[in-house]
């Protein structure tokens, strides 16, 4: 079984163990070179199987009768584990998303933080009790869900993967990870670490599949749950599915935030906020600041002080310590991303810095390389202010008001985020309650924290992953009411 960026072949780990080769073989290309280097395979037996030893498991010992103390001792043994295999971890995820290996080992060393989270979250994390009259009471308890299943995108399969897995285990729940087919490594890798923790068998599976697979398994009868991290399209047509089986359905789906920055607001610490909120990752995050929009006293000044700073953004292979960012992660993200720009410009849009494939060497000449590109002169019905690009590039648009400022940010489809730049106290409370976006940063941008609730208004998702909040969506309510005293007979007279 893989357990490195060295070894070549990914398959589905179910039950504590690699399910043998088999079915269909997908290619797994390095996107800084657009080379091959491994290959997983996809079957369609690996989704009973998982599905049948996830809900073995759950309904099993030691499983079915772990306190959360001791859900929460295995959670930090996870996590230590984590952070020992961060480089390890880190490989295999610049492998499946080109991001830089600094910045994904790091991203490793962070995730560990949720499992400690969730673990200390348990030890407080007691039943409830309400009074009903004199002689009765009602405890109030918070029970597993099942089988979870947590379908993860290719941007941050352990990372964000952890979000789900983290308060799912926590809670009780068995889980079944579908990370995509093209990205596999690091989901494996955490698998196995699981049960290096202590985790029984069958309570951390992985499916590698297709969208065949995320369907079967979110329509399993067996599967209670469904967490989903990726595109609206995608999500809509899923949930519509699972909630048809009336299982639980969680999505954070696509984002088209706007950051805005008002001519009161810190323009320097808005450039670099809104310069890393746009770039980092190469752009491929959900709560990418992809449409600036900056009000007209100082939207000149900004855009001089922007394309600057954009400049300085070094590309690389992920494997150079000198690489900000780099490459998008596959062949469809690289022609989808050159194909908005390219359709801005033909619609009379200017772009004033990136908008070609850079140089990297003749090493990375097929690979997915993408420049930070800044486009000016667009108008809000354009597709590239209109819809998720994900990728390294970014709008910046003029407004006048406030007012006119709220409109353009609320004005499409999706709700994920939003941020804003001000002095003005009360504007921050006006702007922030106003703007239709789950998270609202002020004064800064792309500040996620595992402590606070995240997920989209609108288009962008249902429900809420990361506090404390992410335990009541994996656990359902309870309500076991006890009378103490004697019966009372209404019948009696």
């Amino acid at each position: 079984m893989p357990t490195s960026a060295n070894q070549d072949i990914f398959t589905s780990y179910v039950g504590g163990s690699a399910v043998a080769p088999g079915g269909r073989e997908i290619p797994l290309y390095d996107p800084a070179t657009g080379a091959v280097w491994a290959k997983s395979y996809v079957s369609d037996e690996a989704v009973e199987s998982a599905v049948a030893h996830a809900a073995a498991t759950f309904r099993s010992e030691p499983w079915a009768s772990m306190t959360g103390y001791d859900r929460a001792a295995l959670l930090r043994k996870l996590a230590a584990l984590i952070v020992a295999n961060a480089e390890r971890l880190g490989a295999l995820e610049s492998l499946a998303n080109g991001k830089s290996h600094a910045a994904t080992t790091a991203e490793m060393k962070a995730t560990a933080s949720w499992y400690d989270y969730y673990a200390s979250a348990l030890d407080t994390h007691d039943d409830i009790f309400r009074t009903v009259s004199r002689s009765a009471d009602a405890r109030i308890v918070r029970e597993p869900l099942g089988v979870v299943v947590a379908i993860t995108p290719f941007n941050g399969a352990l990372s964000l993967g952890s979000w789900k897995l983290a308060p799912a285990l926590a809670m009780g729940n068995t889980v079944i990870l579908k990370p995509p087919a093209e990205a596999p490594g690091s989901s494996i890798a955490l698998a196995e670490l699981a049960m290096e923790a202590g985790f029984p068998p069958g309570s951390v599976n992985v499916v590698i599949g297709d969208a065949i697979a995320s369907e079967a398994l979110a329509t399993h009868p067996d599967v209670q749950m469904v967490s989903f991290t990726g595109s609206t399209a995608t999500a809509k047509v899923l949930g519509a599915k699972v909630a048809a089986g009336m299982k639980r359905f969680v999505c954070e789906a696509g984002g088209k935030s706007a950051h805005i920055v008002f001519a009161d607001g810190d323009i320097d610490g808005a450039v670099i906020a809104a310069t890393q909120g746009a770039f980092s990752g190469s752009g491929q995050t959900c709560v990418a600041g992809s449409r600036i929009l900056v009000q007209s006293g100082i939207y000149d000044t900004f855009v001089e002080r922007y394309v600057a700073s954009v400049a300085r953004i070094r590309l690389g292979p992920p494997s150079s310590p000198k690489a900000h960012i780099g490459p998008v992660a596959n062949r469809r993200q690289y022609d989808r991303i050159n194909g908005f720009v390219a359709e801005a410009v033909e619609a009379g849009a200017r772009v004033v810095s990136g908008g070609r494939k850079p140089d990297i060497g003749p090493e990375f000449a097929d690979g997915y390389w993408v420049e930070p590109t800044v486009v000016l002169d667009v108008s809000s019905d354009m597709r590239i202010c209109r819809e998720e690009i994900f990728g390294p590039v970014v709008t910046i648009q003029r407004f006048a008001t406030e007012e006119e400022a709220i409109s353009m940010a609320n004005g499409v489809e999706y709700g994920l985020a939003a941020g804003f730049w001000t002095r003005d106290v009360g504007r921050v409370r006006r702007v922030s309650r106003q703007l239709q976006a789950g998270t609202v940063w002020v004064n800064t941008y792309r500040a996620i924290n595992l402590r606070v609730p995240f997920g989209g208004y609108k288009q962008s998702g249902i429900g809420r992953e990361n506090g404390v909040e992410a335990m009541e969506e994996f656990s359902q309510i309870k309500s076991i009411v006890t009378e103490y005293g004697p019966a009372a007979d209404p019948f009696a007279h």
